[in-house]
């Protein structure tokens, strides 16, 4: 048998090297690239300053494998060493000593995001975001101050448009402040909004969560109050920059006779149960118009209300009513979740602030045919078009049911817009439809297109078209011939109206 010492002949190790070369702890090399996202070396700004003011390059200190081990300053001189390390950073490491590599590397990781979260003085917040991962938050670089020099406050923004009868406001980074004057915008002499001005207007109406909420999902809807308005608010991201739009909404309530609405209204709002629609586009008054006919059932009837908005505008105390508000966000989660919770609520009417989708419409038409008066809006522009709307809203093997439902249940469509009058003000004007046994019948067959002949000659029954409500403000003299055509459904029916010939 072959001896061991001839199988395995013993090996000369080389030379020891006069300085040994100092290698470094495992995985202690790759700790610094591995700190970022990106695979690049971390920035000395990570780092706290060096006390001496000299710079230091022992930040990482297998950076230079040929540097001298006596010219290396020890690592503890710029930060604190992992406190279960023992042996010394130039120290070689233990041949016989387990090393997980992956708890070097989150002592080292641990490290840097404690000492980034907490920077010097004078270090910038970017670079703690940056190591993180995520962008860095404007809202948290700004943190809470007030408006660059020059630029007014939020508040004084919001009591100069309440205190000049602008109905919005119109505020974003890089864009001067704007108003809207009775549906036309209005520029201001205010500086060009800067992003430090912007985020403190943020901060004066929205909490830290609804910060987070709109870094989160880029949109925000709410509202707030102030002593002498209620004001609705929109944030968004845009390109130059976030924006915010907010609506003015007064404490007074108008009654229906301040806003010249016809007598019908009054008339719909004894019905016990049924369905009224108010709709048109945004901004024409629908949310005005349905509080003066929940203020004048507040002080005339003797009703349980429940209003179900995205967010409450007007806020009604309860007079002979009780009147109950939920917000979708913060006291219910949706529509549809509330309007159900509604029918063992005991209410007499549920005001509905938008019928967005078809469980939403499902719902309320079960709660107008179980004894409730539902009041809810659409964004139509006619009270066919929303008949059309909601049935639309159905697979056609589901639509014949739906009318049925639908005429059964239907009280009136008020369908409303805002014109221009001559005094500089503005005046609603109204395609009023009717729930009678004629139209009753025209919806349960599908023949809409009958409907509007319907209403345009009834008008004894407190009915009317779009147009013959603006020929009424033209007899007036309340708005012009040009705001007539302008505004007008249909423009050669009311060109021969303003001719005489109709």
């Amino acid at each position: 048998m072959t001896p061991e010492s001839h199988r395995n002949p013993a090996i000369t190790p080389p030379p020891v090297p006069r300085v040994p070369i100092a290698p470094p702890p495992p995985m202690r090399s790759a700790a610094p690239a591995m700190a970022t996202a990106t695979g690049e070396i971390e920035p000395t700004s990570f780092f706290p300053p060096n006390p001496t003011g000299n710079v230091s390059h022992s930040a990482h200190p297998a950076s230079s494998s040929h540097a001298p081990a006596n010219n290396t300053q020890p690592l503890t001189q710029v930060r604190q060493a992992p406190s279960n390390v023992t042996m010394p950073v130039s120290a070689p490491p233990n041949p016989h000593q387990v090393v997980n590599p992956m708890a070097t590397f989150s002592q080292e990781h641990t490290t840097i995001k404690t000492e980034v979260s907490q920077p010097a003085t004078g270090s910038s917040n970017t670079s703690a975001s940056n190591t993180s991962g995520r962008a860095a938050s404007p809202f948290a670089a700004t943190g809470r101050s007030g408006p660059t020099a020059g630029s007014p406050t939020l508040a004084q923004i919001v009591r100069r448009a309440f205190d000049e009868g602008f109905s919005d406001i119109h505020l974003g980074v890089g864009e001067t402040p704007r108003f809207r004057d009775r549906g036309e915008m209005m520029l201001t002499e205010f500086p060009v909004t800067d992003r430090d001005t912007f985020y403190s207007w943020i901060r004066e109406v929205l909490s830290d969560e609804d910060v987070e909420k709109f870094e989160r999902t880029l949109d925000f809807d709410g509202a707030t109050q102030y002593d002498f308005a209620r004001v609705r608010i929109n944030i968004f991201d845009a390109l130059q920059g976030p924006a915010m739009v907010m609506r003015l909404i007064p404490l007074k309530i108008l009654t229906m006779e301040q806003l010249n609405l016809p007598p019908v209204f009054k008339d719909v709002c004894h019905y016990h149960k049924g369905l009224i629609l108010v709709t048109g586009p945004t901004g024409s008054g629908k949310s005005t118009t349905m509080a003066a006919m929940v203020d004048y059932m507040n002080k005339e009837m003797p009703k349980h209300i429940i209003t179900i908005e995205d967010p409450i505008e007007f806020v009604h105390q309860s007079k002979k009513s009780l009147i109950k508000h939920r917000e979708v966000g913060i006291n219910t989660l949706k529509f549809d979740n509330a309007l159900k919770a509604a029918l063992r609520e005991d209410p007499d009417c549920i005001l509905v602030g938008e019928m967005r989708d078809k469980e939403t419409v499902n719902t309320a038409i079960k709660a107008a045919q179980t004894g409730h008066l539902v009041m809810g809006t659409l964004h139509t522009n006619s009270a066919v078009k929303t008949i059309e709307r909601v049935l639309g809203l159905y697979q056609p093997e589901e639509q014949a049911a739906m009318r049925v439902a639908l005429a059964e249940s239907l009280v009136c469509v008020i369908a409303q817009g805002l014109c221009r009058t001559t005094d500089g003000k503005r005046a609603a004007f109204h395609d009023i439809l009717l729930n009678t046994d004629a139209i009753k019948d025209y919806i349960r067959r599908g023949e809409l297109d009958e409907v509007e002949g319907v209403i345009s000659r009834c008008g004894f029954d407190g009915m009317c078209t779009m147009n013959q409500s603006l020929y009424k403000l033209y007899e007036e003299g309340r708005i012009t011939e040009e705001v007539a055509l302008e505004m007008a459904t249909k423009q050669n029916e009311m060109a021969q109206m303003l001719r005489g010939r109709v």
